[in-house]
């Protein structure tokens, strides 16, 4: 879709703002001139402000909003974005002009026949079709599963969805399952995905031992162009967190629920993450076995090389969610409150404390 569209989908959500701030924003309210909530993700508050009224463009433009608590702004698009957990723009407009009540628009002839292309197995465009394919996680086994892992905290889990029939091969030879499986979203730094990672889940319950994971050999696998890439929660401005396991890093948040993270989803890919331009402290979540240090040793190195601060963050256990599930998240507050630089304290764990 081009920028004209983009723009022209814009210019009509502002013109009904007060109607797409209820649908998407329903746990806010009117305020004169303005929607009040807390942030972009539908959280119940008043530091997000939404101008229901204004001209089309410009200084105080309708549609535009403000986060004072984080800096974050943009318009209705992104409020759409993040409030549905959306990550592709083309699926924020299908959902835009589904609410505008616009048709949807006909694909190109050349888009029509890569429709009916198969995809390589394990390309990084089967990776795309598949998340396309998924819904998000909010009312599905995907959320009962992080939340019976000790993970309530979902805001911004964009990057995550849901597949309740997702195929799942145990080698060659066998014939092909399906399993319900949670579906992450691989991205570049620019917010393209290159690649999916599918954790298969078990529909019959929570077993202590897998942990919620299907009863299958490998109930983890991912697809697409991995290296340097990774799962990110958040936008990563001057400070991130990186570690191995998507678990593990949504854990991490729990203390830190404002810190933009990413999960590279392996020890090798996670000494290998690519690091922005802005990026001046990396908090390195290590865990707890010979593969973590390795990893944690060659990021720190790679850390250095290009002047930014690295910090680990070392878990009482085995790894966060460990430290999450068998001592709660008070003790993992408290014990990551010690590791963190105090200015990050402030800066990202105020709504944990």
């Amino acid at each position: 879709m081009s920028r004209l569209d983009a723009s022209e989908l814009a210019h009509r959500l502002a013109r009904n703002a007060e109607a797409v701030c209820r649908h998407y924003l329903s746990n806010g309210r009117r305020e004169g001139r303005y929607w009040m909530v807390g942030d972009v993700h539908n959280t119940p508050g008043r530091s997000m402000f939404v101008r229901l009224t204004g001209p089309e463009s410009g200084k105080g433009a309708a549609g535009k909003w403000t986060d004072a608590a984080t800096g974050e702004h943009g318009d209705l698009l992104d409020v759409i974005r993040e409030s549905s957990g959306l990550v592709d723009f083309a699926d924020v407009a299908k959902e835009a002009r589904t609410f505008l009540s616009l048709p949807q628009p006909e694909p190109q002839l050349d888009e029509r026949r890569r429709l009916v292309q198969p995809a390589p197995t394990g390309s990084p465009e089967a990776a795309r079709r598949l998340f396309a394919m998924s819904r998000p996680i909010h009312g599905t086994l995907v959320e009962a599963y992080l939340r019976r892992r000790g993970i309530t905290s979902l805001h911004g889990t964009g990057s995550l969805r849901f597949h309740p029939r997702c195929y799942y091969r145990p080698d060659e030879h066998s014939a092909t399952e399906t399993w319900p499986a949670m579906i992450a979203a691989v991205t570049d730094l620019e917010g393209r995905l290159t690649g999916a990672h599918r954790t298969w889940l078990d529909p019959e319950g929570f077993d202590p031992v897998r942990l919620g994971k299907a009863p299958i050999d490998t109930p983890r696998r991912a697809m697409g162009d991995l290296l340097g890439h990774a799962v990110r929660f958040g936008v990563a401005g001057e400070v991130m967190a990186a570690g191995e396991g998507i678990e593990t890093m949504l854990s991490l948040r729990m203390a830190l629920p404002a810190m933009p993270i990413v999960a590279a989803l392996s020890a090798a890919h996670l000494s290998a993450i690519l690091f922005a331009d802005t990026l001046r402290r990396l908090y390195i979540a290590r865990d707890d076995d010979p593969a973590g240090d390795g990893a944690m040793t060659t990021l720190i190195e790679r850390a250095s090389d290009d002047g930014i601060e690295a910090i680990v963050l070392s878990p009482r256990l085995c790894d966060f969610n460990e430290d999450l599930r068998m001592l709660g998240p008070d003790v993992l507050r408290a014990h990551l409150r010690a590791q963190v630089a105090a200015p990050d304290v402030a800066r990202f764990m105020a709504e944990a404390a």
